[in-house]
């Protein structure tokens, strides 16, 4: 059964009782398609032409998703924030992965339960951000289908629309 990604970001929108907007939707249908953490040009170059949602209100819907914790942004050593959809529960304690050479960025979720970090007497956490850092399946020296080529093609092309 196909999932409709518009009705469950509108029934996830409505949850919060804040207004449900077409914007917030898109988007936010669009992190829920996706999968893996995506950039905010990566957002804008999915969406529909015809959305008519513009560059400045793609930052803005992702910043009240990431506020109203239905999406979280993941900081990219590229200076890139990668932006994806909370799973249940997990908002604040699970781990990414990041592909050094597609740079491909997925949640972990099973970081384990009741993980915590041994803290000093009187430290209290609050996040955990963690990032392991290798190679996907798809980049794996493994699959000898795999061409890095292409993937630094892309990076180029990511880049000079960003500058725009």
């Amino acid at each position: 059964m196909a999932v409709n990604y518009r009705v469950a970001a509108e029934e996830m929108i409505r949850s919060t009782g804040a207004r449900v907007t077409n914007a917030r939707i898109e988007i936010l249908a669009t992190l829920l398609k996706a999968e893996g953490a995506l950039t905010h040009s990566d957002i804008e170059s999915r969406l529909a032409q015809a959305s008519g949602i513009d560059r400045v209100t793609v930052y803005r819907v992702l910043e009240w998703l990431t506020e109203q914790r239905l999406a979280h942004k993941i900081p990219g050593d590229d200076r890139v924030w990668r932006f994806n959809v909370v799973g249940t529960g997990n908002e604040h304690n699970h781990a990414h992965f990041k592909c050094t050479c597609c740079n491909r960025v997925i949640c972990l979720d099973d970081l384990g339960r009741g993980w915590t970090p041994a803290l000093p007497a009187g430290f209290t956490p609050q996040e955990i951000e963690l990032t392991i850092k290798g190679l996907c399946a798809e980049c794996s020296p493994d699959n000898h289908a795999h061409d890095p080529r292409k993937h630094q093609a892309a990076v180029a092309t990511r880049r000079r629309i960003a500058r725009r």
